[in-house]
């Protein structure tokens, strides 16, 4: 196990390596900066939903699916950050305590 934790972490420091190596005018163009920003929306997209509605290997209908709506009602009425973080954890909280799992 402990050669598959070395190795995993040889390629991440490749990877992070192999990052600064890259020449910077390749990363200074508006071409990269629009590439890089629809990935980072992608990426915390799909950590988002398979977060909030996987469990078990399948489709999980549950509180965090809940709080996760609650949550997007706080940003569309435009609640600080740190609003929106309490109203999706008491919404999951409210939603377990009513019996969902």
């Amino acid at each position: 196990m402990w050669a598959w934790i070395l190795l995993a972490s040889l390629l991440a420091f490749a990877t992070k390596l192999a990052g600064h190596l890259v020449p910077e005018r390749w990363l200074a163009g508006a071409r990269m900066t629009r590439v890089t920003a629809a990935l980072t929306i992608g990426l915390l997209a799909s950590l988002t939903v398979m977060n909030a509605f996987s469990g078990n290997g399948g489709l999980a209908l549950d509180a965090r699916a809940g709080a996760l709506l609650a949550a997007a009602a706080a940003l569309a009425l435009r609640v600080p950050f740190l609003g929106v973080v309490v109203v999706g954890a008491a919404a999951a909280a409210l939603l377990r305590l009513a019996g969902l799992p």
